[in-house]
C-alpha cells in the first residue's frame, strides 16, 4: 500500500520517411505514469539532429501523462539514427531511438518502353511544318507528392536554334546576320502535359512534339535547302524551387554525400529540312496540239533530292488533264515517272495551274497527343494545251415532205454540220467546205410586208407558214399572231372545251394577287422589326438611336489631332499549351523587378478587381512565376536581446493581383510586420523579417506563408544567438621607446578593439592589480563600440624610479566575455 511512481516512455519514435524542403517537422512522445504518486523525469541529448525538446525536465501525476515535443529540420539529406536518454524516476536512465529517413525529391525522366534514365531525345530530320512526337515517362522518386512544371532553356549556353551546323563557321555567321533571330522557340517544342502533380513513386506520360518552322530574315536567303539544327533544353523543375541547388551536407550526416538539383534536363535535339522535289519537264509543260475526242501524253520525272527523308505526294484533279499515279511516294534519294495526259472535252486553249500537295504529319489542335495527315507544302505546275475543231463536209439533204415545226421555215434543203448563225444581220452566210448557202431571216426583212401593215408597232407574234396544223388548239386571248411576210392578222381559233373561261380567269388571277399581297406582307413586317432592331441598336447616349453613316459627314480628323500616348510594355497573352521559356521569365522577372513598390499596398483585398483576382485557383505555371524567397532566411552570428532585420523577397510576374498572407506563430519572430499584403501585377515588394532572442544557442524554425489563401508555403529562419563580444587586434603588446620623444611621452602604442556582432558593445578596461604598482595606463578607459565597427586604445607606459616594465589589463563587455592583454616595456640601457 505503499505509493510510488510508475514511469514509461516509448522505446522509439519514428518520423519516418521525408523530403528535404527546410521545414520543422514535429513529433509528440509520451511520459506515462502509472503510479500512486508524482514521478521526475529528466531528458539529456548531446547530438545535433534534434533542434527542440519540449520540456527537458518535469513531473508526471499520477494517473496522467505527459507529452513531450520534438523538432527536427529537413534542411539537408541523411538518415537519423540517434538516442536521447531520459532519467525517470524509479526506473533510472532509459534510451530512446529517434529514427528519420530525409531524402532529396527526386524528379527523373524515363523512357516509355525501356524504363531507363533518358538524358536526350533525337527527333531526326524533320519537314518544315509537319511535326513528330516521342512519349517520356516522369518519376517521382520520393515519399511526397510533387508539383512539377516544364521550362524551356532558350538562352542556354551551347544552344542551337536554325543553325545548319554542317556548314563552315564563317557560312553559319553569315547566316545568323542575315536572319531574324527573334524566334518565339517554344512554338518548336510541344509538351502535352506542360504541368502537372505527381504522386509518391508514381509514373506520369508526357509527349513531346518537335514542330520545325523555317526562319525567315530581313534578307531573302537564295539557298531553298537551308537546313536548321536545333539543340534545346527542356527543364522539368519543382513548382516554388528556383533557388538553384542545395547546399552541401553538413557535418555529422550519414547519408550519401550527393545532391540533387530540384530539376532535371532533358536535351532535345533535331532538324528542320525543306521539302526539295524537282521536275523534268517542268514547271511548265506544253501538250501538243490534238483534236476533240483525243489525247496526247507528258511523261514527267518526280526527283526527290532528298538525302534523308522520304515524300509523299498528290496530285490535285483538274480539268482536261488525267495523272497517273495520282498518289505516290517517293524514296530518298530516288526517282517516280508519272504519267500526265492532256484529254480535252471541249475546244480552246488551256492553261491549268496544277497543283500537288506534299503530304505529312501536322498536330491536331482537338488532341495534341495524336498526329494526323495534313498537307503542309504545296509545289505547282502550269499545263498548256490546245484543242482544235475538226473540219466537217456539209452535206445537203432533200427534204420533199413537209418540214417540222421546230425547224427552217423556208427551204427543203437541210444542211448538216452548221455550227453556227449570226442574228445581228438580215442575211447570214454560213461557209462550209464547198459552197455557201444563203437562208433568208424573213422575221427581221420587211420586204414582203404589206403597206398598209408596214408601219404597225405592236407586240404580235409571228407565225411559220408550216405551223397550220396546229393553229387549231387552246391559245392565249391576249396575244396576236400575224404571218411572216406580209404581217397579216392571223386567224387564232380558240378552243371552248379546253381554254379557261372568263370567270375562271378571274378567279386564277384574284388567287395570284392574293398569294402577292401576302408575300408582300411578311415581308414588310420583317422589314419593320429589322427597322426596331437597328434602332434599339443604337439607341445609346453616343449614337442616340441614329444610324452611323445616313446622312452625317465624318469630320477631317489630322493625325496631330490625336494625344501623344506613351508606349506601354504589354504581356504577351499567356498560351495554356504553351510552355515557359527561361527568357521569357527573365525579362518578365526583370520587368518586375523595375517595378519596386515601397509605398503603402493593401493589406487585404479591397477593390471589385482585387477581389476577382486574389479568389484564383492559380495553375502549377502560375505559381512558378511567383517568387518568394529566399527559402531559408540566415541571419549568421546574432547576439542576444538584439533586433535584426533580413528581407523577403515577393516577385509578382503575373498579370493579375495575389494576396500574401504569413502565419507567424514564432515568439522570436512576432516583429515581423506586415503579415498581410495584396501585390499588384508585375511588381515587387520587400517585406522585413524581425529576428530577436534572448537564447544562447542554434536556431531553426519555419513560418507558413498563404497565396490566395489556398497555395501553402514555409520559409526557414536559421541564426545563432552568440553573446555580446569584442575583440582585440593583440594579445600582447610590446611599448619600444621612440627617439627624440620627451621622456614622458617616449613608450606609447595602440591596440584596436573590434566589434564583429551585430550590437553595440559597453565595455571598460580593468588593471590587474597585483603587489606593485602598475606603470601602465590605457585610453579611453571605457566606452561603447557601434556594431561592425572599431576603436582605437592608447597604451603608455610611464617611466620612473623602480617601474614594473609588465602590466596586465582585463578588457570587460557588458554582458559579453572578458579579454586579458599584457603589456611590456622594453627598455634600453646606453
Amino acid at each position: 500500500l505503499i505509493s510510488y511512481c510508475h514511469l514509461e516512455i516509448e522505446s522509439e519514435i519514428d518520423f519516418g520517411e521525408m523530403i528535404t524542403s527546410n521545414k520543422v517537422i514535429s513529433k509528440e512522445i509520451t511520459i506515462v505514469n502509472n503510479g500512486s504518486s508524482s514521478g521526475i523525469f529528466t531528458i539529456s541529448y548531446d547530438g545535433d539532429v534534434l533542434l527542440n525538446i519540449t520540456p527537458t525536465s518535469g513531473m508526471v501525476k499520477p494517473r496522467s501523462k505527459r507529452t513531450v515535443k520534438l523538432d527536427i529540420c529537413t534542411d539537408v539529406p541523411r538518415i537519423i539514427k540517434e538516442v536521447m536518454k531520459v532519467e525517470l524516476e524509479g526506473r533510472g536512465c532509459t534510451e530512446v531511438w529517434i529514427k528519420a529517413v530525409v531524402v532529396e525529391q527526386v524528379l527523373k525522366v524515363l523512357g516509355v518502353s525501356c524504363e531507363k534514365v533518358l538524358k536526350c531525345i533525337n527527333f531526326g530530320p524533320v519537314y518544315f511544318g509537319t511535326s513528330k512526337t516521342e512519349e517520356i515517362s516522369l518519376y517521382n522518386e520520393s515519399p511526397e507528392n510533387m508539383d512539377w512544371v516544364a521550362v524551356l532553356e532558350d538562352n542556354a549556353i551551347g544552344g542551337e536554334m536554325g543553325t545548319d551546323l554542317q556548314k563552315s563557321t564563317d557560312a553559319c555567321l553569315h547566316d545568323l546576320n542575315l536572319k531574324n533571330r527573334s524566334v518565339d522557340v517554344s512554338t518548336l517544342i510541344l509538351c502535352t502535359p506542360n504541368e502537372g502533380t505527381l504522386l509518391p513513386y508514381e509514373k506520369s506520360l508526357v509527349t513531346l512534339c518537335f514542330s520545325p518552322e523555317k526562319f525567315k530574315g530581313d534578307i531573302e536567303v537564295s539557298d531553298s535547302s537551308l537546313k536548321q539544327d536545333y539543340d534545346l533544353l527542356l527543364r522539368f523543375e519543382t513548382v516554388g524551387k528556383r533557388d538553384g541547388y542545395r547546399q552541401a551536407l553538413s557535418d555529422g550526416a550519414t547519408a550519401t554525400t550527393r545532391t540533387h538539383p530540384p530539376h532535371v534536363d532533358l536535351a532535345l535535339t533535331g532538324s528542320g529540312l525543306p521539302v526539295m522535289i524537282s521536275f523534268n519537264p517542268g514547271p511548265e509543260i506544253n501538250f501538243m496540239d490534238c483534236y476533240l475526242g483525243e489525247q496526247t501524253q507528258v511523261l514527267c520525272t518526280l526527283k526527290n533530292e532528298s538525302e534523308s527523308l522520304p515524300v509523299t505526294f498528290s496530285f490535285r484533279k483538274v480539268a482536261h488533264f488525267h495523272i497517273s499515279p495520282e498518289k505516290g511516294k517517293i524514296k530518298k534519294k530516288s526517282v517516280k515517272d508519272v504519267m500526265i495526259s492532256f484529254s480535252p472535252r471541249q475546244i480552246g486553249i488551256f492553261k491549268m495551274k496544277q497543283i500537288i500537295d506534299i503530304i505529312g504529319t501536322g498536330l491536331d489542335k482537338n488532341n495534341l497527343h495524336d498526329l494526323k495527315k495534313i498537307s503542309f507544302h504545296q509545289l505547282y505546275l502550269s499545263f498548256t494545251g490546245v484543242c482544235k475543231s475538226e473540219r466537217k463536209k456539209v452535206v445537203f439533204k432533200s427534204n420533199p415532205g413537209l418540214t417540222p415545226m421546230i425547224s427552217n421555215a423556208a427551204g427543203q434543203f437541210v444542211p448538216d454540220g452548221i455550227e453556227r448563225c449570226t442574228d445581228k444581220a438580215p442575211v447570214a452566210i454560213q461557209c462550209t467546205d464547198t459552197v455557201p448557202v444563203a437562208m433568208l431571216k424573213s422575221t427581221q426583212t420587211r420586204i414582203h410586208t404589206h403597206r398598209i401593215n408596214r408601219k404597225r408597232k405592236d407586240d404580235a407574234l409571228i407565225a411559220f407558214p408550216n405551223d397550220r396544223a396546229t393553229s387549231i388548239r387552246p391559245g392565249e386571248r391576249d396575244k396576236k399572231y400575224r404571218t411572216i411576210f406580209t404581217k397579216t392578222q392571223r386567224y387564232n381559233y380558240i378552243d371552248p372545251e379546253f381554254s379557261y373561261t372568263d370567270c375562271e380567269r378571274l378567279s386564277i388571277e384574284a388567287h395570284k394577287k392574293y398569294y402577292a399581297d401576302f408575300i408582300s406582307n411578311l415581308r414588310q413586317h420583317r422589314l419593320e422589326e429589322d427597322a426596331v432592331r437597328q434602332f434599339y441598336l443604337y439607341d445609346n447616349p453616343v449614337n442616340l438611336g441614329i444610324k452611323p453613316v445616313e446622312g452625317l459627314k465624318s469630320p477631317n480628323i489630322s493625325i496631330r489631332d490625336f494625344p501623344k500616348e506613351k508606349i506601354q510594355w504589354k504581356m504577351p497573352p499567356s498560351d495554356n499549351n504553351g510552355l515557359l521559356t527561361s527568357r521569357k521569365l527573365a525579362m518578365i522577372t526583370s520587368k518586375s523587378t523595375n517595378k519596386e513598390t515601397w509605398g503603402w499596398l493593401s493589406l487585404v483585398p479591397s477593390s471589385t478587381q482585387q477581389k476577382k483576382d486574389c479568389s484564383l485557383t492559380l495553375t502549377h505555371k502560375q505559381l512558378h512565376q511567383i517568387f518568394i524567397g529566399p527559402s531559408t532566411i540566415d541571419f549568421g552570428d546574432v547576439c542576444v536581446y538584439s533586433t535584426t532585420t533580413k528581407e523577403l523577397n515577393i516577385i509578382n510576374n503575373l498579370l493579375v493581383h495575389i494576396w500574401i498572407q504569413i502565419e507567424i506563430e514564432i515568439e522570436e519572430l512576432q516583429g515581423t510586420s506586415p503579415l498581410s499584403q495584396v501585390v499588384p501585377p508585375l511588381t515587387k515588394i520587400n517585406i522585413p523579417i524581425v529576428f530577436e532572442t534572448g537564447t544562447l544557442g542554434l536556431f531553426k524554425r519555419s513560418f507558413i506563408y498563404k497565396i490566395n489563401n489556398q497555395h501553402l508555403g514555409h520559409v526557414l529562419v536559421v541564426a545563432n544567438a552568440v553573446p555580446i563580444e569584442l575583440e582585440l587586434s593583440a594579445r600582447e603588446l610590446i611599448l619600444n621607446p621612440i627617439p627624440g620623444c620627451l621622456a614622458e611621452t617616449e613608450f606609447r602604442t595602440t591596440v584596436r578593439v573590434s566589434n564583429p556582432r551585430n550590437h553595440h558593445a559597453i565595455f571598460t578596461w580593468k588593471p590587474v592589480t597585483t603587489d606593485r604598482k602598475s606603470a601602465f595606463s590605457i585610453q579611453p578607459t571605457k566606452g561603447i563600440v557601434e556594431a561592425y565597427s572599431d576603436l582605437e586604445c592608447e597604451v603608455v607606459w610611464h617611466p620612473g624610479f623602480n617601474s614594473p616594465e609588465e602590466g596586465e589589463f582585463n578588457l570587460c563587455v557588458r554582458k559579453g566575455n572578458t579579454i586579458n592583454l599584457k603589456c611590456f616595456a622594453k627598455v634600453t640601457i646606453h
